[in-house]
């Protein structure tokens, strides 16, 4: 067994793997463009030129040495990857709280940035709207991060290629005690660069290129005037965290509680003035790239750091994006001809015309994925963007392997039916915006079964033939 949709035409029928298949391949291909993006932008910052020709370039070197190296260099490459993005990680969390002043501790860098709203890592309320309380991470995180490990080629290839039974396991086992730790470190860093910015004052935008533009353009002269503002809320926004540092201090509740207004009320003024650099980067272009999320920890990196670090914490930012996007585009290949070329178009092919068809396969994803990176620019936060994509569909296929392994009298047809109806459903609950993203795995997920018993149970009764093979 190759990928993990084969089990599915044993258990059901071909055109359940095939739909499986195909909204595995719909789901990766789109989210792995976001992962060739995030390198990109470091080029773009390093070179000063357009993520457009970044992003290009990134790509086909991926494509490059996934077609040429296969399942070996992904996995070869991703070992070394991994220790080195620790490394780099916990250096740069020390690095962060070296720099901030010298009253200003972890533990107090934390408390800040919960004060203005940064931190707030634990939300016990039950808000189905609202994709960041407890309860939202328990559920559908656990949904989510299940039909990611369980279901995804990305993950079972991996597993599947072990040399033994034992070793995937290890390695399923290592994936869950690595990323939890990993994407907590990652948050960590996050918060305390936030805080450090409190204290030192930001560029007005992060982007560099667009920013450059500006200041080259006619309007340099109004962006100078909204950059003298940004001045003078910056350092009234300093004054009130310096207040806020001193009531930390004194234990002061209810001076707490007025300086975080303040310190709230000073944040949106800095924010609005922002918004008027923005507004005048639309004016002069208006294709500019107006989100910038993703260049606040970049700019940090080469602004603040020490020079051998740089180039350390840039190479480790290569390694992870370049490390998922190959392997992503080597289960995308995998799925492609195993699930639906070699069961759907060409069944006796020999090795050597399948080995190419992958190599055509992994080119024919990097070009798709290489298209979606050049969109990923009018995206905010990458990383939620990926589980946004993936909310979409893992739901489905997770409650499609729950009724192959658990609700044996359902059979293909229904199955196929059931998934087909769910996914129209969570594709319109989602535009909608009815729930938070992370709550459409759970719904998928179940509805998937509920429905496949339903339409089970109408076939029996009347009489209708399903689940042939």
């Amino acid at each position: 067994m190759y990928t993990a949709y084969e089990y599915l035409e044993q258990r059901f029928d071909l055109k359940t793997r095939a739909l499986t298949a195909f909204l595995f391949l719909v789901q990766r291909g789109l989210s792995t463009g976001i992962t060739i993006y995030a390198p990109s932008i470091i080029l773009s910052t390093i070179l000063n030129i357009n993520t457009t020709y970044t992003t290009l370039f990134i790509g086909s070197l991926v494509v490059f040495y996934t077609v040429y190296g296969g399942t070996k260099a992904v996995s070869y490459t991703q070992m070394l990857q991994m220790s080195i993005i620790f490394c780099g990680l916990f250096a740069a969390g020390i690095m962060v709280v070296h720099l901030l002043p010298a009253d200003i501790g972890f533990v107090k860098a934390i408390n800040i940035a919960g004060k203005m709203g940064r931190a707030n890592a634990i939300d016990f309320t039950f808000d189905p709207n609202n994709q960041y309380t407890v309860w939202t991470g328990l559920l559908g995180g656990f949904f989510l991060q299940l039909s990611y490990f369980g279901t995804d080629q990305s993950q079972v290839g991996r597993y599947l290629s072990g040399a033994s039974v034992s070793q995937s396991r290890l390695g399923l086992l290592m994936n869950g005690l690595v990323k939890i730790p990993m994407q907590f470190l990652i948050l960590l860093i996050g918060v305390l660069v936030f805080t450090f910015y409190q204290y030192n004052k930001p560029p007005i935008f992060f982007n560099s290129f667009e920013l450059n533009k500006l200041e080259n353009s006619k309007y340099n002269p109004e962006l100078n005037k909204i950059k003298a503002d940004y001045d003078v809320a910056f350092k009234e926004k300093q004054l009130e965290v310096n207040k806020m540092n001193i009531a930390l201090d004194k234990d002061d509740k209810s001076l707490i509680d007025q300086q975080r207004k303040a310190l709230q009320q000073a944040d949106e003024k800095e924010k609005s003035i922002r918004k008027q650099a923005t507004d005048l980067m639309v004016k002069n272009d208006e294709h500019a790239n107006t989100k910038d999320n993703n260049y606040i920890f970049l700019s940090f990196v080469t602004q603040y750091l020490p020079q051998g670090l740089i180039g350390l914490l840039i190479a480790i930012i290569f390694l992870a994006s370049m490390g998922s996007t190959a392997s992503a585009l080597n289960s995308l290949a995998s799925t492609t001809v195993i699930d639906i070329y070699k069961r759907l178009i060409k069944k006796d092919a020999s090795d050597h015309e399948y080995l190419q068809a992958s190599r055509l396969a992994t080119v024919f994803w990097g070009v798709i994925c290489i298209v979606m990176a050049l969109y990923a620019s009018k995206i905010g936060n990458l990383l939620e963007a990926v589980n946004i994509l993936g909310s979409y569909i893992y739901g489905t296929i997770l409650g499609v392997f729950l009724v192959a392994f658990y609700v044996r009298h359902v059979n293909g047809r229904a199955v196929f039916f059931a998934a087909l109806a769910t996914e129209l459903v969570i594709i319109i609950i989602g535009k909608l915006d009815l729930v938070a993203y992370l709550w459409l795995n759970v719904i998928g997920c179940l509805l998937v079964v509920l429905l496949s018993v339903i339409i089970q149970s109408i076939m029996k009764k009347t009489g209708i033939a399903g689940g042939e093979k």
